[in-house]
């Protein structure tokens, strides 16, 4: 899963909403900017993200092959000593036992490496392409004046429904290939 790109943190926003005395306008004045991106849908239009990802889906399939097959002998031992262990004796049952508990934690310790390597891959991959984007919409927002951007795309956002005008996807995404 690709990692979220998370601009600018929600901050009471509940504060805002408080109502002062003076003119609605002088409110208004001093109400922060606010805006939003979705920055899944800029990641996707980011020039060198389409590869980097698929370059990252890849590798991810040939990690996933090594354990697989690694699982796959393993099932394959565990089944042969389901036969055999009638036949054995109970020193060679145990020595067959301790094999089977061996070949499962090498399985056990391949799988981690394989997702930390996975991880490491990912970052380095991604961290370049989501640093543009990073460095992009925080120049949006200082020319805009916005106080903060919300990501829509980010899980758990709370924001359920937003006014489109205030959407700076594809001002983010034109200014993202412009630079590119």
């Amino acid at each position: 899963s690709m990692k979220r790109v998370v601009v600018g943190v929600w901050v009471g926003l509940a504060a805002l909403g408080v109502a002062g005395t003076g003119s609605l306008a002088a409110q208004q004045a001093a109400a922060p900017k606010l805006a939003y991106v979705n920055t899944q849908a800029i990641l996707k239009q980011t020039p060198g993200y389409v590869k980097a990802e698929s370059t990252f889906t890849k590798e991810l399939a040939n990690y996933r092959v090594e354990v697989q097959k690694l699982q796959a002998s393993l099932d394959s031992a565990a089944s042969d000593f389901d036969q055999q262990s009638v036949m054995l004796s109970p020193t060679q049952r145990a020595a067959k036992r301790k094999d089977l508990q061996a070949q499962q934690q090498k399985l056990e310790q391949r799988t981690q490496e394989l997702q930390q390597q996975a991880a490491t891959r990912e970052r380095e991959l991604l961290d370049p392409i989501q640093s543009k984007v990073n460095s992009v919409i925080e120049g949006v927002r200082a020319a805009g004046n916005y106080a903060m951007i919300f990501d829509v795309s980010a899980p758990n956002n709370g924001i359920v429904t937003a006014d489109k005008t205030l959407d700076l996807t594809q001002r983010v995404i034109q200014q993202l290939k412009a630079g590119s």
